[in-house]
């Protein structure tokens, strides 16, 4: 699950530093690429594993998981961990898009960037969790991305505009709702509720605490152990840091295909696990 963060730090220069304290853009891209990698083992080949050694043969009743269980516990508790963790990397790659959509010099580059990535990205991605070269029921989570950076587009215009606060509300529900629709449509990652967390980040962009608390009532509902993401955004120190512009674009296709060939040498690449 991710995203550049060209241009994050509030009023400086490029890669300038401020000396303040707490965690840098750079620092929480980071984060957020090493708990996504976290989840991508647990997705891509310790699920993989679970499903050779017959765990959804065994869920067909409760007495048969029961015994499953008994002898694949430890597998199945690490298993759980790894996707406890990587929950941390959407609601960061959300806060720093939506950080890169406020200070980026160009928003229509940033689309492209995001856009193509998508396409670049989808048969690493499809290889990785469907074990098939190419695959349209489910799509990579830069598509969910994309969409998102659409919307929030959208919706900067609609701000910008000097029609009645209630009009630009209801424009702006409504065109959320309709790029929603799109990611549901194309089965990106995340789907729906992956918009519209971008879009709450998005409409509290200028009051840091109410984002926060927005993006925690937003995740709460059905991916409680993402919270733990906005304890870590709480730090953002509003700087750039490092100029790391391009490393998630580009690891993130190249993790995706690495995970494939070790469960393709492990000769479980075959397995779809989503």
């Amino acid at each position: 699950m991710a995203v550049s963060v060209a241009g994050t730090g509030m009023k400086m220069q490029s890669g300038q530093r401020t000396g303040r304290k707490g965690i840098s853009g750079s620092t929480l891209k980071m984060i957020a690429i090493v708990t996504m990698l976290i989840d991508h083992i647990g997705a891509a080949v310790l699920g993989r594993l679970l499903m050779t050694s017959g765990m959804m043969e065994a869920m067909a009743t409760e007495e048969t998981i029961e015994t499953w269980l008994s002898s694949h516990a430890a597998l199945y508790m690490v298993y759980l961990v790894l996707r406890m963790i990587g929950r941390v990397a959407f609601p960061i790659f959300c806060f720093l898009m939506v950080e890169g959509f406020e200070h980026t010099g160009n928003r229509f580059r940033y689309a492209v960037r995001l856009g193509l990535f998508a396409l670049v990205s989808e048969i690493p991605f499809d290889l990785a969790f469907k074990g098939t070269l190419l695959e349209f029921g489910y799509q990579n989570i830069f598509f969910t991305l994309f969409l998102g950076f659409l919307a929030m587009t959208v919706y900067y215009y609609i701000e910008e505009t000097q029609w009645n606060r209630i009009l630009q509300v209801i424009l702006g529900v409504a065109e959320a709702v309709l790029f929603m629709g799109a990611a549901e449509l194309l089965g990106t990652d995340y789907g729906a509720r992956g918009v519209l967390c971008i879009m709450i980040l998005f409409a509290f962009r200028k009051n840091r605490r109410m984002q926060i608390l927005a993006g925690c009532l937003a995740f709460f509902w059905w991916e409680l152990p993402a919270l733990a993401a906005f304890a870590i955004i709480a730090f953002y120190n509003g700087e750039r840091g490092w100029k790391l512009k391009y490393f998630f674009y580009l690891f993130y296709p190249v993790h995706l295909l690495l995970l494939y060939l070790v469960c393709w040498f492990m000769g479980i690449g075959g397995i779809s696990v989503v």
